[in-house]
């Protein structure tokens, strides 16, 4: 139910669109053949960031599908809604082996298919009023306008926002979403 593209960047045109299908549709379609991705299905996708030689860059209308990024470097290449530094918060990063060996089996138990749904289906019942999401719309309308800005937020960025400013009220435990939300999740 989870899919890790590494090195996105570093791979064909033919293959990313291959993934974007699978975020995109819940499917993918192999020797003509469609086939439905089981649910939940979570899309992640990592970016050498190092050096451009032998890479695909993913235009901007596929990168807008990325919600958020992790791991510094990547963010700036991927122009994502957020940006997290190494996991420091795993282990030492002096003993790799041991930080994995601690992190596995809590996110096992933690990150089951049945927690993803319940996860989802709690995110979709936030409440978010007509008032903030006019306050999303006008925030990403104004990317679209301003002149020191190359390209503004797309439709499926104000939808992401949206997500992402309910999933901040939950973090918040709150099952509303109000202004401070959004903000904390709408980067310069």
């Amino acid at each position: 139910n989870l899919l890790l593209a590494d090195e996105i960047n570093r791979t064909s045109p033919k293959t990313q669109a291959a993934l974007l299908e699978a975020m995109e549709e819940h499917n993918v379609t192999f020797d003509g053949v469609t086939y439905d991705l089981p649910h939940p299905f979570i899309t992640m996708a990592t970016q050498n960031p190092m050096g451009s030689a032998g890479t695909q860059p993913l235009p901007e209308s596929q990168l807008d599908r990325f919600m958020i990024c992790l791991f510094e470097g990547v963010a700036k290449t991927m122009r994502c809604t957020a940006e997290v530094g190494y996991g420091h918060y795993l282990g030492t990063t002096d003993n790799d082996p041991e930080m994995v060996n601690r992190f596995v089996p809590i996110a096992e138990k933690a990150l089951g298919k049945e927690n993803v749904i319940e996860v989802q289906n709690y995110l979709s019942s936030v409440r978010i009023s007509d008032d903030v999401l006019k306050y999303i719309v006008l925030l990403c309308e104004k990317t679209r306008e301003m002149p020191l800005v190359e390209l503004g937020v797309s439709p499926r960025g104000v939808l992401a926002l949206v997500q992402m400013a309910k999933a901040h009220a939950v973090l918040e435990d709150r099952i509303y979403v109000i202004p401070e939300d959004v903000q904390y999740v709408f980067l310069d």
